[in-house]
């Protein structure tokens, strides 16, 4: 097997001292807000959902090769920090704590069991990786984004606003176009392609 290349190295790790900045500043903000507000549970919640998410691409084993494209870059940047520009403090409550707050605590635990499926082949950009079919991608074939949409939804029940529905929104046209450009990165692989062929649903079965 090939080794990752010393400029894949330094690229890689550049990427995740940003990934890492990005997020104490995250905890900075949403935690002040928490301890404001220690009863706006979904706060806490949101705060562990995007730490778990980013310390996966902090801890993910470096690919031989990776999708470096500016198309690449300008989807999933943007779609990984998503959270730096949501309105954490205001918007209107359409359900209650607990109920937003299991929605967001069953989109983590799914996130944990699709990850936990996936191992450190875990990154922000596509990628030269095994592919998986165990676990959770038995039911779709992006899991980790189907979890992501679980707490999301969760969220925002209680966040609702037009301000977070549009960044919500523009958040699932960037994901749905890196869905089909993973896709089709993969799809390079015989293994892939017969999986595919295997799971046909991407993240909503019966739907998409």
């Amino acid at each position: 097997m090939r080794s990752p290349t010393t400029r894949s190295r330094l690229l890689e790790w550049g990427l995740r001292l940003i990934v890492a900045a990005l997020l104490l500043q995250f905890w900075a903000k949403a935690c002040a807000l928490w301890l404001q507000h220690p009863s706006h549970l979904t706060l806490l919640s949101l705060v562990l959902t995007e730490t778990l998410s980013v310390s996966l691409v902090l801890t993910s084993r470096t690919p031989v090769t990776r999708d470096w494209h500016p198309v690449a870059l300008a989807t999933s940047l943007p779609a990984t920090f998503y959270f730096l520009v949501l309105d954490l403090s205001t918007g209107q409550s359409l359900v209650s704590e607990n109920i937003s707050s299991g929605l967001i605590l069953c989109g983590t635990l799914w996130q944990i069991f699709a990850k936990l499926s996936l191992g450190r082949a875990f990154g922000l950009l596509p990628a030269d990786r095994k592919v998986v079919t165990h676990g959770a991608y038995r039911v779709v074939r992006h899991p980790i984004y189907l979890g992501y949409l679980i707490s999301h939804s969760g969220f925002l029940a209680t966040h609702a606003s037009l301000h977070n529905l549009l960044v919500y929104s523009g958040l699932y046209v960037l994901q749905w176009v890196r869905i089909e450009r993973e896709e089709r990165w993969l799809a390079q692989q015989d293994i892939y392609q017969a999986y595919q062929t295997r799971v046909r649903w991407r993240l909503l079965p019966g739907l998409y």
